[in-house]
């Protein structure tokens, strides 16, 4: 049996989490993995998967002893849970049967800030999100806390790279793209997610926060100019919203991320350091890539 030093678990083993376990992988370690129903993939790469759902009470499995735990538990619209069940209510169902030793890493989202004026924002700013998921969000936040207040806390910017380019199916299809093209976009590269989890893991002090981002918030326009350039798609299209019509979550935030903290403290340093680089990898090592 693996020593505790030797072992890693990940609840919410998705995007991030999938590169998160391989790299826990490379360096040695005996990496468990809670899911649902992906069980036999998990066993191919090598990791050991743990059967259960954060939204079941009395699926849990128990749990390994393990020197990390990264919670990075994502929103699976496919599940039929709400929001508040999958966040709040499955966070509670595994911070009360977790056990109490292992550092835990916890990815949150930067959408639990409410600014909407193009303000810089960063670990010292109010949180006081004006959409519903970033009120529930904030509310996980808090169960964090008061259930295992030595959790290190990483909210995240949007998270992108191979296979997951925002809006490249409209982009290709030449469709406009509706809202103000002037608004910031806050992102981090998928691979540089991974080493911001990994400096967490060895270096952050217990229950510190970090936002993890490139730290070069880009305006839409630019954004999707040049990832329809990459893409070799018509060039990018904006449209205002239609008189009258509610602005979607997506229209109300408008910020711009100061992820210092991370960089001074942890020596967080991108392979990615703007979206020009992370456009160009992400495109050309998607599995669709045309």
């Amino acid at each position: 049996m693996s020593t505790r030093s030797e072992t890693r678990l990940i609840i919410g083993c998705g995007y991030l989490g999938m590169r998160v376990a391989q790299a826990w992988q490379q360096q040695r370690h005996r990496v468990f993995a809670l899911t649902r129903g992906r069980a036999e993939t998990f066993r191919a790469l090598g990791w050991e998967p743990l059967i259960g759902d954060i939204t079941q009470p009395g699926t849990l499995p128990p749990w390994p002893e393990a020197a990390t735990i990264l919670y990075a538990v994502g929103m699976d619209r496919s599940s039929g849970r709400s929001f508040r069940e999958v966040y709040v209510d499955g966070l509670r169902q595994v911070l009360t049967t977790l056990p109490r030793k292992g550092r835990l890493i916890y990815v949150s989202s930067t959408s639990v800030y409410g600014q909407c004026h193009g303000e810089l924002v960063d670990e010292n700013s109010p949180t006081e999100p004006i959409e519903e998921s970033g009120q529930i969000i904030q509310e996980a936040e808090h169960l964090l806390r008061t259930l295992r207040p030595s959790a290190i806390l990483l909210r995240f910017a949007g998270i992108y790279g191979p296979d997951r380019v925002l809006r490249r199916s409209a982009l290709l299809a030449g469709q406009p793209l509706t809202g103000d093209a002037d608004k910031w976009l806050n992102l981090i590269h998928v691979d540089d997610g991974v080493q911001a989890v990994l400096l967490a893991e060895t270096r952050a002090a217990a229950g510190e926060l970090y936002i993890v981002s490139d730290n070069h918030p880009v305006r839409r326009r630019d954004f999707y100019t040049e990832a329809a350039r990459l893409l070799g798609a018509p060039p990018a299209r904006f449209e205002p919203l239609p008189p009258g019509a509610p602005p979607p979550p997506m229209e109300r935030g408008n910020r711009r991320l100061n992820a210092s903290k991370i960089r001074l403290q942890l020596g967080f340093t991108p392979q990615f350091p703007t979206y020009v680089e992370g456009l160009a990898h992400a495109i050309a090592t998607s599995s669709d890539r045309l």
